[in-house]
This record gives structure tokens, sequence and C-alpha cells, in this order.
């Protein structure tokens, strides 16, 4: 019986340590994230209604910060960074819902969110700012959740400050392929283009996509099964509940809130996050 105590214990404890975590050298470190999508139709390019995945993600990736009391370490949070795509009204701004119930509801610091749409220079400034402060000592993730092109205009703006070397302490995670290389006018630019600007400053890593829709248990993507998100639906927690629907309002129908499986990677340690494993990270719910 002792024996079987033991080992029930050391499972708990590993079990535990997996939970809490961390990756590619985070250690409580300065975060920031830039979401794409738009908040009206871009007739300007191939697919106007923007990225509605992202309506979920913010808020899931939300989650998994809050869950862990890391609100303060968010520094810059960004969406709609589609440049050059038009404004929409606020309450038909999908996007804005879900950052505006971010803070609402989790604690987050209003000063450092931007719609890229309505405020792309605030935007610009604020997280040129934040990369022109870092140093070995003071390093800052960055998420990649969005196309490459503020971030190519946010590092324009780190060099035009004459900050060009804080970037070599700067990190930089993602998992598509589609953020780092598509454009939405000819005009624009991709990630090789940031790294070709700065002279390969950033460091960067790649985890592997974060979709597989095909096996809605598997990573972030269940396609149009939301079976397998219903403990958010029926959980005591009304903030969680109020989760599952920001992912329900995706436009075209489908569970996708891919993007936060890179901060489920910085912050707990896994790249091979699942609807069970988010179950069991939020556990009974997020305290304010």
């Amino acid at each position: 019986m002792k024996k079987l105590f033991f080992i029930f214990f050391i499972s708990l404890l590993h079990s535990h340590t997996n939970i809490s975590a961390q990756a590619w050298g985070y250690n409580n470190n300065r975060m920031a994230v830039s979401f794409d999508g738009n908040s009206a139709p871009d007739n300007a390019y191939k697919w106007p209604t923007g990225d509605p995945d992202d309506w979920g993600a913010a808020v899931a990736s939300g989650a998994i910060i809050a869950k862990l009391g890391l609100q303060d370490k968010v520094v810059h949070f960004s969406y709609n960074n589609f440049i050059d795509a038009p404004s929409g009204p606020d309450e038909e701004n999908e996007l804005k819902i879900s950052c505006d119930g971010l803070i609402e509801r989790w604690d987050f610091n209003p000063k450092i969110f931007f719609d890229v749409t309505t405020s792309l220079e605030p935007a610009i400034k604020n997280l040129a700012l934040e990369i022109g402060t870092s140093t070995k000592e003071n390093p800052l993730y960055f998420i990649h959740a969005g196309l490459s092109e503020f971030l190519y205009l946010v590092v324009e703006e780190v060099i035009k400050q004459g900050n060009i070397e804080a970037l070599s302490h700067v990190y930089l995670l993602s998992h598509s392929g589609f953020n780092e290389n598509e454009i939405r006018r000819t005009y624009h630019h991709t990630w090789n283009d940031v790294q070709e600007l700065c002279g390969n400053r950033i460091n960067y890593k790649k985890i592997k996509d974060q979709n597989n829709k095909t096996v809605p248990n598997d990573l972030w993507h269940s396609g149009k099964d939301f079976s397998v998100w219903y403990w958010m639906r029926d959980h005591k927690d009304p903030n969680i509940r109020w989760m599952y629907k920001r992912i329900q309002a995706h436009s075209g129908g489908v569970a996708d809130i891919s993007d936060c499986g890179m901060f489920y990677f910085l912050l707990v340690g896994d790249d091979n996050g699942t609807p069970e494993k988010f179950k069991h990270f939020i556990g009974s719910g997020i305290l304010k």
C-alpha cells in the first residue's frame, strides 16, 4: 500500500511539474502578441472577411495567461493587425468584443490593447518602445499570431529610434507559415523581410502547426465538432462559459483557437495541447 501511495504521489508531482513548466528559456519575462483579423471587409484582398479564428483564440490565450496570473507580464496586445484593412463599427468588431472582454473579466491592462485598424501609430509606438528597452536581463517574448507587415513597421520604428541592438533580446514564437509569409498588398512584407531588415537579430522559434482539424481531440482546431469544448459551455465559471461563446462566434462555424497553442507552449511547456489538457489546465476556473 505504501508503495502504491508513493507511486501515486510521484505521479501527481510529475503532473504538476508539467503544468507549471515554461519553455524556450521563458522565466516570467515580458510578453507581447499581435493577432490578425479585421473588423470590416477588406475588399482589396482575396479573402475580405479576415480570420475569425482569433475571435476565440485571443480569449483562450488570455485565459492561459490569466490562469497563471501573468497578466502584468503582457506589455503589448494588438489585434486586427491586417495593415490597410478598413475599420468597422465597434458593435460588429468581433475581435474587439473579445479583447474588451479579456480586460473586463480577467483584469488585463487596457492601456496595452490596440485595435490596429483604428490605432496603428499608437500600436507601433507601444511595441517599438517595449522592444527598444529589451536587454539580456529583460528580454521580450513576442507571439506571432498575425501577418508580418505590422511587425515590419514596428521594427522599422525601432531602428529609426536607434535601438536595433535591442532586437537581439527579442524572442519571436511562431507556428504558422501563413502568418509568416502571406501578404495582403504587393508592397507588404514577410517574416523573412523582417529578419533581413534587422540583420537576423530577432531570436526565432517555430513550433509545429497547432491545427489538426481532422482529429477533434488533438491540438486546438476541432473543425465543426464543438463537442470537445462542451466542458467550457457547461463550466461553473461564467467567464469560461463566455469563452465558449467567443469560440462559437466564428463566422465559419468551426472551433479554431489554434494561435493560443503558442501561449500554451511558452507558459506550460507543451506544444501538443488538446481540449482535454486545456480542461484540466483551467480546472475550476480563473480567479480575478
